[in-house]
């Protein structure tokens, strides 16, 4: 494991680096206390140090508070040594964001202890934001098709739909529809079907630009939200989402399979109302017009044949600001 260590005293420090190094440690020296704040604000930085209280510069209570102020996610574990040993001292380091004070001259079989105590709280630490991170996915993510989940989705859209009316730029909402997808599921099997579903994730992901966002509604539904297009470039968007799937057959166990879609996309474009949403109800009123809007093109699209975008003409006014 990668330490840091911070002493203005170059004999203290040579002693602590080769102590350090025999107990397996990846040491990283510093002179004094900006050398070593530096060192914390690059990229992978240590998780571990040990600070001599007395340095230039900054001294090691000052780097202690300077990097709790930083507020980084990636917890640092700070053993400060110093010849001080009053107990305001030592309640003035541990105020300070110090995890643990040693005085000099220290015992190495204690810092070694103490070291220890320190790499199983980074460790708990990291096993928390595994489990954290876990479950975030579990929320938000669909399981099949690892595409955000309907709720999910929906938020985007909603925090679409705040930036588009504080910007007063232009959303799109794209409703997409596997066709014939029980066909597919009665005639080769839920198998057949679920890798139907992951083949035509990827293909359409492929298709979207890195601002869009692309959500499993339900079943074989998927919502695209797309923002910043426009009346002029929705039918371009639209055709390539259609093409991105029906364009090249699905290379299934069972063999080639061409399969299709269809869409309706509805747009918010700038208006004449008089006044910006002023609550959430306004907003829920927009998401749900404007979902409702691209439903109703994708049900046109599915009557006039499927395998078709249908860009809906229902102007839906995004409110001045």
């Amino acid at each position: 494991m990668r330490i840091l260590i911070a002493d203005d005293d170059p004999v203290s420090l040579h002693i602590l680096q080769a102590r350090l190094a025999q107990w397996s440690y990846e040491v990283i020296a510093c002179t004094d206390g900006n050398e070593a704040f530096r060192a914390f604000q690059t990229k992978d930085a240590p998780r571990l140090a040990i600070l001599d209280w007395m340095m230039p510069s900054r001294n090691g209570v000052e780097v202690c508070r300077d990097i709790r102020a930083l507020a980084q996610e990636d917890y640092i574990y700070i053993i400060l040594l110093t010849a001080k040993d009053r107990k305001e001292d030592l309640l003035a380091a541990l105020e300070a964001g110090a995890d643990d004070y040693l005085t000099k001259p220290y015992d190495p079989a204690e810092l070694k202890a103490r070291l220890r105590t320190g790499r199983r709280i980074l460790d708990l630490q990291a096993e928390l934001i595994t489990a954290r991170d876990a479950l975030h996915i579990r929320a938000t993510r669909d399981a099949l098709t690892g595409l955000w989940n309907r709720g999910a989705i929906q938020e985007i859209l909603d925090r679409e739909l705040a930036r588009s009316y504080r910007e007063g730029h232009v959303l799109s909402l794209g409703m997409a529809d596997l066709d014939h997808f029980k066909r597919i599921n009665d005639t080769y099997g839920h198998a057949a079907g679920d890798a139907v579903l992951r083949e035509a994730t990827k293909r359409l992901e492929q298709t979207l630009r890195i601002y869009d966002s692309l959500g499993r509604y339900g079943g074989e539904e998927f919502l695209v939200v797309l923002p910043g297009c426009d009346a002029a470039t929705v039918p371009a968007v639209a055709e390539r989402l259609r093409t991105s799937v029906g364009e090249e057959p699905f290379l299934l166990r069972e063999g080639p399979l061409r399969v299709t879609i269809s869409l309706g996309v509805a747009s918010l474009c700038p208006g004449h109302a008089e006044q910006t949403p002023r609550s959430r109800a306004d907003l829920t009123a927009t998401h749900d017009a404007l979902v409702r809007a691209a439903d109703m093109a994708l049900y046109q699209a599915k009557q006039e044949g499927r395998n078709r975008a249908v860009i809906s003409t229902m102007s839906l006014p995004l409110l001045q600001r």
